[in-house]
């Protein structure tokens, strides 16, 4: 299991405790997310993404077509649709 990590505990010095980082979770989400993109942009020609405050179509050859402005977010962040 390449995202699992395994913590001493405390107490006793037990090495059977495996969890999940929120880093780690949220590491693999982004690569299945850009997989899942690459993947959709090579089978349909086209991608929907959510980038810099805009709804975008992505074309293989690079061109971006603005589809809808997005309401203002208290933090930046990358959202793909698939």
């Amino acid at each position: 299991m390449a995202n699992v990590k395994k913590s001493a505990s405390k107490m006793g010095g037990a090495t059977n405790k495996t969890y999940l980082t929120k880093r780690r979770l949220s590491s693999a989400a982004s690569a299945g997310i850009r997989l899942a993109a690459a993947r959709t942009l090579r089978v349909m020609g086209y991608t929907i993404v959510a980038e810099n405050g805009w709804v975008v179509k992505k074309y293989p050859d690079g061109r971006v077509l603005k589809i809808k402005k997005l309401a203002k977010q208290k933090k930046n962040f990358r959202f793909v649709l698939d």
